[in-house]
């Protein structure tokens, strides 16, 4: 069984990084503003890229693809929960008007509660964790353009 130790503390390390940005977006009011969250895809990358060098130190560069697969997965989902909570926390209880600034942004005949956000953040944060796990496996697959690989042809 996969050790959630590199999942668990570089999920953490992710989310620490997304809730910095996003005070520090905060501090200059740009957090209303919603194409600054790109940069929270670098940040995810950042942080699933060290997740994926360290469970690939910690097994020596003998790992299994599929449990390397879970081990940057889960780091971007734990990364996405912990950031949902500050989130929530921060929309409900630290900065109350934050939901209405930031949906004023758009139409303001749309009917758009808290819970609508967070699931957008939670989709957002689940989809470009699996997107980047399957890409940064493509780096670490075993090559087909071997001698061996070669006599199997046809």
């Amino acid at each position: 069984m996969m050790s959630f130790k590199i999942p668990i503390l570089y999920g953490i390390f992710t989310a620490a990084g997304l809730i910095a940005y996003f005070l520090l977006l905060s501090v200059f009011g740009l957090h209303v503003n919603p194409v600054f969250s790109v940069f929270n895809g670098i940040i995810m990358a950042v942080g699933l890229w060290m997740a994926l060098l360290a469970y690939r130190k910690s097994k020596a560069n003998k790992f299994k693809y599929q449990k390397a697969f879970s081990a940057v997965f889960l780091t971007g989902i734990n990364a996405t929960i912990i950031f949902l909570i500050f989130f929530a926390l921060y929309a409900t209880e630290l900065n109350p008007d934050f939901l209405d600034q930031l949906i004023s942004m758009w139409a303001t005949f749309y009917r758009t509660t808290i819970g609508m956000v967070l699931f957008t953040i939670a989709l957002m944060g689940f989809s470009t964790s699996i997107v980047l796990a399957l890409a940064y496996m493509q780096l670490f697959k075993d090559s087909w353009n071997t001698k061996q690989a070669k006599e199997h042809t046809l």
